[in-house]
């Protein structure tokens, strides 16, 4: 190649690297550990994401996120018909799925991308599924107001994807009976932020997602194992923990005779004895760093 055609080649080579500097909004959007940081009722939206089956929380959008007549505020739920990502509901009311849709590695990025979608769709429409987001989709954090509670109701099924049931046709109705058939029963405990009690067969569990560092949430989690005060009254034990969205989710297994109310009381207490092991700054023992290796060997992640 002569020094002619190289210096074509390299000036041409010069102007893409300057045409991808120029729009970096276009790069892939970045993975994010903790997707939901920084956003009222963080765990709750972990825990709708990948703990509870169904269950719903309004959300306000932040002044100009959308233009003014569109709707302002919605409905995020855990899963919606025939796992659409979004849904504008003949009503107007705008629903985003939670556990549906694609993910580039932030599902804060994802989840805005769907809501602002559905927000401007025609009433009546589902919005399936939406493209890869890239580094200039905004975030929620970006697009809703940070200053409204994020509360969750959890249901006993999926009623709430139709304002009247009554309205469907037959398939409509089977459709909705089947995925309700399936719902897996689930109460959301008082005692402790993001606590969810669930039946799963003949078996009940408790899951807990912890708003704290993961390493931190270990060790203490490990204290309160090798002292033996992990449990959560008789006949329940620590059966291990695992990792979504940056955050620790440990899960014990509870008396399959008791509901989910009797266990308020407990909570509280392990809460509170848990408070105290994460304030240990001192480093663990070799009894708790044995606790600490037997919980990461149970420890799954999941994104």
């Amino acid at each position: 190649m002569g020094k002619a055609s190289r210096r074509r080649t390299a000036s041409r080579e010069q102007q893409g690297s300057s045409r991808t500097v120029k729009d970096p909004g276009a790069l892939p959007a970045p993975f994010v550990a903790r997707p939901f940081a920084g956003l009222p009722g963080e765990t709750d939206w972990v825990a709708l994401r990948e703990v509870v089956p169904a269950a719903t929380a309004t959300v306000r959008l932040a002044p100009g996120a959308v233009p003014d007549d569109a709707p302002q505020a919605a409905t995020v739920a855990t899963v919606l018909p025939l796992a659409w990502s979004g849904l504008r509901r003949v009503d107007g009311e705008v629903l985003l799925g939670l556990q549906s849709g694609t993910t580039t590695g932030d599902a804060s990025r994802d989840l805005a991308q769907v809501l602002l979608a559905t927000a401007a769709a025609e009433p009546g429409t589902p919005v399936p599924s939406m493209p890869l987001a890239t580094a200039g989709t905004p975030r929620l954090q970006d697009v809703l107001d940070l200053d409204a509670p994020f509360e969750v109701t959890v249901h006993e099924g999926f009623d709430f994807w139709v304002t009247d049931a009554e309205e469907l046709d037959a398939e409509g109705k089977d459709s909705l009976e089947r995925a309700n058939a399936s719902a897996i029963p689930t109460s959301k405990l008082h005692a402790a932020d993001s606590a969810y009690w669930c039946r799963i067969g003949e078996r009940t569990h408790l899951r807990w997602v912890l708003p704290h560092d993961e390493d931190a949430a270990t060790d203490a989690l490990a204290r309160l194992h090798a002292a033996g005060a992990s449990a959560i009254g008789d006949s329940t034990r620590l059966l291990g923990a695992f990792r979504a969205c940056g955050l620790l989710v440990p899960v014990w297994e509870l008396d399959a005779t008791l509901e989910a109310a009797a266990y308020e009381e407990a909570v509280a207490e392990l809460d509170t004895r848990f408070a105290e092991a994460l304030a240990v700054e001192e480093p663990l023992t070799p009894q708790e760093r044995r606790a600490r290796a037997g919980l990461l060997s149970r420890q799954v992640t999941l994104r």
